[in-house]
């Protein structure tokens, strides 16, 4: 066997691909959320950054940079191969935190858009559900590379005035009822698509891919959440040999 050597000495568990910056918040995850590792097939690692609240999200995150920027170093000397957020409005943090870090960097679900308007051939409408569509806009947009051509063609379904929605995730109870965020999450999907249009679903908020099967099955579109992104990313960075084409 080859001799394995360590790169980097400040690094002391491995096997962990991605690492994910997340809010602070006190809502219970369940499977399919992004701050639940239960949603991945690998091993992935947390950092949790005190001061990121859901309300500083929706404000400004760059306010919080310095502490993102120090939290994805602190994942990257663990031994990650790629640093993501929990928030989709993390997207203002993508070009900084790239920069910063000297691995991968993927702030926000909304970089999937241009490779779903391009699949799409420019001409359908995509519909982007989101936590809080009143602070969702065009520095997020502008801040993964979304051309303002594919930017009028988003039609934005915002969860705040959803009731479950709200209680649960927006005033942060200790508590969740999955039935009911799926029901809401089912009424908004067929809103865009009856009084829209819209011809697929980008989920931008990191706790509603569980409710992603659902839209899909209700609407029979395509569905791209945080979690897609998170194992596209990981596909790339951790490769597994194929063994079965290999002969001594």
């Amino acid at each position: 066997m080859a001799l394995i050597k360590s790169p980097n000495t400040n690094q002391v568990s491995f096997g962990e691909g991605i690492g994910i910056i997340l809010l602070k918040t006190v809502t219970p995850t369940i499977p399919g959320d992004v701050a639940c590792a239960l949603s991945y097939d690998y091993p992935v690692r947390y950092k949790v950054i005190e001061e990121a609240t859901i309300s500083e999200m929706f404000a400004d995150p760059t306010r919080l940079l310095e502490q993102f920027i120090e939290a994805g170093k602190e994942l990257e000397n663990a031994g990650v191969k790629a640093v993501t957020g929990d928030c989709g409005f993390m997207a203002v943090l993508q070009d900084e935190m790239a920069k910063a870090l000297n691995i991968p960097v993927f702030m926000s679900s909304l970089l999937q858009i241009p490779l779903m308007d391009r699949m799409m051939g420019g001409q359908e409408k995509i519909g982007v559900i989101t936590a809080n569509s009143e602070s969702l806009g065009k520095k997020h947009f502008d801040g993964v590379g979304i051309s303002p051509e594919t930017q009028e063609r988003l039609v934005i379904g915002g969860m705040e005035n959803k009731p479950g929605f709200k209680r649960y995730i927006l005033d942060e109870r200790p508590e969740l009822d999955p039935e009911i965020m799926e029901d809401e999450m089912v009424e908004m999907a067929r809103e865009l698509v009856d009084e829209e249009g819209v011809g697929a679903f980008l989920v931008e908020c990191s706790v509603l891919p569980p409710y992603s099967p659902a839209i899909q099955r209700a609407t029979n579109l395509p569905v791209f959440d945080f979690i897609t992104l998170i194992d596209h990313v990981y596909s790339g960075v951790v490769q597994t040999d194929q063994v079965f084409y290999k002969h001594k």
